[in-house]
């Protein structure tokens, strides 16, 4: 009887073994790591997909809370539920170095809305930040935002926190989640600027030289991780924002001991925080893209390195200097595929305000129109299976919402001799897009059957390579059809074609009704407006159309009314220019507040039924469960 025993002992060891040499293998093959790298200016990840980091800052660790702001008036899940939900892939986390001390105690917090919390201390908050994000798809820059609690630095250093401890601290967190790829990059000092130098080769001031050592000093133990560095205030008498003047990489660059790891960033705002002279310009904001190109564009536009514009915001996004800063902002970095991570989600941001409002919980609608428009998906969610971003794309079409519509009216009249439409064409997939596959429908309605002229008044891309078609379907519907010409790049993930503008009116000039036409809307600022068609290869791939006609099987039967050459202009140009002076910016933080707790959950993305890590869990302790009770029923038997 003791040999059936011994040899069950035997045969459950051996199973135990087996499932859990699979469960270990099941869970690092579901959890390949997608680790970012850089290739010239762009980042790319683990399969060479480019990446575009379009992102929010959440702040408050990093102040006398030492925990994220907000969590008085709300669920922290539920926080990043909206983050999500809001359309951003990346959250940038300031911390201080005191958050780690252990005096440092977490405040500012209900308690009853985050009981998982309690008892926390500052680091333990920030994993549990780290890992919930990651749950969510989203990935996670950690900003040392400044050494104390209570204001910036100058310099990355202070007499309370010195050199040593900053760059012990960065080695403490790069270990701690060198195993994790949520967190993405880590962004080593925040807002250089006063006695802080570029190039000077002073180690008690030179930024570019303190950025290698701390730098190289995290990749010793986290060589997946990307290191980010800020610019500074003044390079050889040309002043800028704090962080933001990055003039000198070009001739003193940082050098890294891992290749393929450096981003650079810069820090940008408008007059609402600081009044500089160019705002002043009798060019404004025509002279933007000029400074910015200079300042740190040029690092972008040269494929030498990338960039991301670590902060940037403002209260207005309407039609005063503010606002009209912060739109050409966006679309600078649009059409040059910078990454960014706006500041920021809190709304108790003293000259920014945030993307959400004093509840803590309503968004602010017209910036998250502005940000929509440039916006890139949750990195890696859906990036499986498609082709990497140096591969031209083929003509298959893409998934279901990949590809999007930006539609404002240059003309909301209801009746009128021409209707003027203008469009972006966005793809917020992760897959390059061939823009002669393309179609575009405006639909559009004529009691009188009259034929229609379309005319390409500007294009960002060129009218050369639009052309305009007007149809009619069996059952009445008109629209016109908007082509791309072939030989165009394709369009690549959070990329767009830049703005569309056309017009179309009938042949004889007369007035017409536009009010109630299905595409219409008043709208003068760009939104997404699923009344505006794509079709790729005759199938509907985004938007409605009037009624239940679909495209596809109608496309064969589709006659055209009219059709009329496109009338080329040429792309408008301007001649920016630009000075720089002095700056003196304040820190765009700091004011606390108070809200009412949520009464609304925002909607939850969808999440995996199970994890695979809780599977090989359970096989791995009920294996050893079985070995063990098999052990001791053979020592019961033996020693009887």
């Amino acid at each position: 009887m003791g040999q059936f025993y011994r040899k069950l002992l035997y045969l459950t060891l051996l199973i135990g073994s087996i499932f859990g040499s699979l469960g270990i293998y099941w869970h690092a093959y579901a959890q390949t790591p997608n680790y970012l790298h850089t290739d010239g200016s762009r980042i790319l990840d683990s399969s060479s997909n480019q990446v575009i980091l379009t992102g929010i800052n959440w702040f408050g660790l990093e102040t006398e809370s030492y925990a994220p702001h907000g969590l008085w008036a709300r669920n922290l899940e539920s926080i990043l539920d909206q983050i999500v939900e809001l359309g951003f892939n990346t959250i940038r986390l300031p911390y201080s170095n005191q958050l780690f001390d252990p005096a440092s105690i977490p405040n500012g917090i209900n308690y009853d809305l985050n009981p998982d919390l309690e008892g926390l201390n500052g680091l333990e908050i920030m994993d549990t930040i780290i890992a919930e994000a990651g749950e969510r798809g989203l990935k996670v820059i950690l900003d040392r935002h400044r050494p104390d609690s209570h204001s910036q630095s100058e310099l990355w250093y202070t007499s309370q926190y010195s050199e040593e401890r900053w760059i012990n601290d960065w080695v403490m967190l790069a270990e701690r989640y060198s195993w994790d790829d949520t967190v993405i990059g880590m962004d080593l000092h925040n807002e250089p600027h006063g006695r802080a130098t570029w190039g000077s080769g002073d180690p008690a001031t030179d930024w570019s030289l303190a950025a290698e050592r701390a730098g190289n000093a995290i990749l010793e133990v986290n060589p997946n991780v990307l290191i980010i560095v800020q610019g500074v205030q003044e390079f050889e008498g040309d002043w800028y924002w704090w962080g933001g003047n990055l003039l000198g990489a070009n001739e003193y660059p940082v050098h890294l001991n891992v290749p393929g790891r450096l981003v650079y960033s810069t820090h940008v705002y408008g007059p609402g925080v600081y009044p500089q002279p160019w705002f002043a310009e009798p060019d404004f904001p025509e002279n933007m893209p000029e400074i910015w190109d200079s300042h740190w564009g040029y690092l972008q536009k040269g494929n030498i390195a990338p960039v991301i514009v670590g902060e940037f915001g403002g209260r207005s996004v309407g039609d005063d200097r503010e606002g009209i800063w912060q739109r050409a902002l966006v679309s600078y970095l649009r059409e040059n595929n910078v990454s960014y991570v706006y500041w920021t989600l809190n709304p108790n941001s003293g000259d920014t305000g945030g993307i959400l409002l004093d509840d803590w919980q309503s968004v602010d609608p017209n910036k998250r129109e502005l940000l929509s428009g440039y916006q890139f998906p949750l990195i890696g969610i859906e990036q499986i299976g498609t082709e990497p971003a140096s591969r031209i794309a083929s003509a298959t079409p893409p998934i279901s919402g990949t590809l999007r519509v930006l539609y404002r009216n240059a003309n909301p009249a209801e009746n009128t001799l021409d209707s003027k439409p203008e469009l972006i064409l966005v793809n917020a997939g992760s897959t390059p897009v061939p823009l002669d596959a393309v179609e575009l429908y405006y639909w559009f309605s004529d009691e009188d059957d009259l034929a229609y002229t379309f005319h390409c008044d500007w294009a960002e891309i060129g009218c050369a390579n639009i052309s305009g078609e007007f149809n009619i379907l069996p059952g009445g519907f008109r629209y016109l059809r908007l082509h791309f010409q072939t030989g165009l790049e394709p369009l690549l993930p959070g990329e767009d074609t830049g703005e569309i503008k056309i017009r179309f009116n009938r042949t004889d000039w007369t007035e017409f009704q536009q009010a109630d036409d299905y595409s219409f809307s008043p709208s003068g600022e760009y939104q997404e407006w699923e009344r505006v068609t794509i079709a790729m290869n005759g199938q509907v791939i985004w938007g409605s159309e009037p009624g239940s006609t679909q495209l596809g099987p109608l496309a064969a039967t589709i006659t055209p009314s009219s059709v009329t050459p496109v009338n080329t202009v040429p792309a408008l140009t301007a001649t920016p220019q630009g000075t720089t002076t002095e700056k003196l910016s304040p820190d765009p933080i700091q004011a606390s507040s108070t809200a009412t707790p949520p009464t609304i959950d925002p909607k939850s993305p969808t999440r995996p039924a199970w994890k695979m890590w809780e599977v090989t869990a359970l096989a791995v302790f009920a294996a050893f469960a079985i070995g063990c009770l098999a052990a001791v029923f053979w020592l019961r038997r033996r020693n009887h």
